[in-house]
């Protein structure tokens, strides 16, 4: 506010300044034209005007006070005396001689001079060998009330401009405050704080509160994130931890007396938090880039049988049945890492199968002739399942990490990761992977992984995450 009514202030006092002395001088320049005008005239007119009595007698009836007769002798040099403020080598007494008309300004006093034409027999009577100017003077430059003038009018400018700038800055500084204000009571732990955006903001702050509320909300959610992997890690590791415990003791007990099938379940739990861990080193490994991935032509029809055969006794302990669909004579190769397409089709496999009443159905579409990025080839890859199907607001959210979307009753959920791998595997790939449901009226998702051909020995989408 105060560099706003500071910067009003200065254009006014320069342009107010400026403006003055432009009229002072155009004042003393129309002042000098004049006077010369009328010096012209008065010396020049017919009827006789040349004659000095008749300009005396002119002078008397018109009361002109700051009209006088200057004598110059034949020498060049003024024989009477001069008002005060004019000296004698500024009426230039060469140029009255000379017969010229002489004007010019001294601060606030301007002056014309003009030579008088006498006759032969004034001339004689006067004893003149010399001239005779008439001098005209007159006061300007004293504007006298528009310095008050100036000054209201600049008062009023500074008011507007205070009032102006005073509704500005608060305008300006209102967002900034609040936005500093939600900035630090987010820092201190209160992610559910947003800044108000108002309709009559600036565009700019507007933007400012969204981008400070996105980010919020990005916190908040990451943290209510954070929140449900810590309860479902927790939960995860309780369970096996629990039975592994339980049967370890019954073992050092003596009161199993099949010590064999305690020590499968002790097998079977281990290998369960084994793989959860995994499942967290691996992610964090793709979220700190340090996941090895190394693209190379993948047979993608050999990778997808062999995962989809290892998933095959699973199934049959739970009345599930592994259908795999590949063409005959397979397809071309495709740009992929084998070892993370197989742990990416195990994750997408082993989802299915938890979901599914009868059967996952694995099938590898070559897409030859449909173009790719150096020629035809690539394949797409679809795992589906004839489960209860995934709600229309969960598809979007399904890669996400740590969410779990609940698909029906007496469903053992996961931790929330399988598929949030997934997602961050095909990234590293430059595979695209992407869920729909339902299938058919009573359900089933259907998981879509698009893969691109092997571009002639060049390993164009390398992704190589090793430090």
């Amino acid at each position: 506010m105060v560099a706003f009514v500071g910067l009003v202030a200065g254009v006014l006092v320069i342009a107010g300044a400026g403006s003055l002395v432009l009229t002072r001088n155009a004042a003393r320049n129309q002042a000098t034209q004049q006077l010369v005008t009328e010096a012209q005239s008065l010396t020049s007119a017919k009827s006789g005007t040349q004659s000095l009595v008749v300009l005396r007698v002119i002078r008397r009836v018109l009361r002109l006070e700051d009209v006088g007769f200057v004598r110059i002798n034949a020498l060049g040099q003024i024989a009477t005396a001069l008002p005060a403020g004019i000296m004698a080598s500024e009426l230039d007494p060469a140029s009255l001689l000379a017969g010229q008309t002489v004007s010019g300004r001294h601060g606030n006093l301007v002056f014309a001079a003009a030579p008088v034409h006498l006759t032969l027999a004034e001339r004689t009577h006067l004893k003149l060998r010399g001239q005779v100017a008439i001098l005209l003077t007159r006061q300007v430059g004293d504007l006298g009330p528009s310095w008050g003038y100036f000054l209201v009018a600049g008062g009023v400018a500074l008011l507007i401009a205070a009032l102006v700038a005073g509704q500005m800055s608060r305008r300006m500084a209102r967002p900034l405050v609040e936005a500093m204000e939600v900035t630090g009571r987010i820092a201190s732990g209160e992610l559910e704080s947003r800044v108000p955006v108002r309709e009559g903001d600036y565009s700019e702050f507007s933007s400012l509160a969204r981008s400070i509320n996105e980010m919020a909300q990005s916190l908040e959610e990451g943290k209510t994130r954070e929140r449900h992997l810590l309860l479902s890690v927790s939960h995860d590791l309780r369970t096996p931890l629990t039975s592994i415990r339980g049967f370890a003791e019954a073992i050092t007990d003596g009161a199993i007396d099949d010590n064999a099938q305690a020590a499968e379940v002790i097998i079977a739990e281990s290998r369960r938090l084994e793989r959860l861990v995994g499942d967290l080193l691996d992610l964090t490994k793709l979220e700190a880039k340090q996941l090895s991935i190394n693209l190379c032509p993948t047979d993608a029809a050999e990778v997808v049988v062999a995962t989809a055969e290892g998933f095959r006794p699973i199934a049959d302990r739970s009345g599930l049945a592994v259908v795999v669909q590949v063409p005959d004579g397979g397809v071309q190769p495709v740009s992929a890492d084998p070892d993370r397409l197989a742990q990416l089709m195990a994750n997408l496999i082993e989802n299915a199968i938890a979901f599914a009443r009868t059967a996952v159905t694995v099938t590898l579409h070559g897409d030859r002739g449909t173009g790719g990025r150096d020629g035809p080839g690539g394949c797409t890859i679809t795992v589906d399942d004839d489960g209860p199907g995934i709600a229309p607001g969960d598809l979007s959210r399904v890669f996400e990490r740590f969410y779990r979307a609940d698909r029906g009753p007496n469903r053992e959920l996961g931790s929330g990761l399988g598929l949030a791998i997934v997602a961050e595997l095909a990234a590293a790939m430059g595979v695209v992977v992407r869920a729909e449901s339902p299938l058919y009226a009573g359900g089933g998702s259907r998981f879509v992984v698009t893969m691109a051909p092997w571009a002639g020995g060049i390993a164009w989408g390398t992704f190589d995450q090793t430090p």
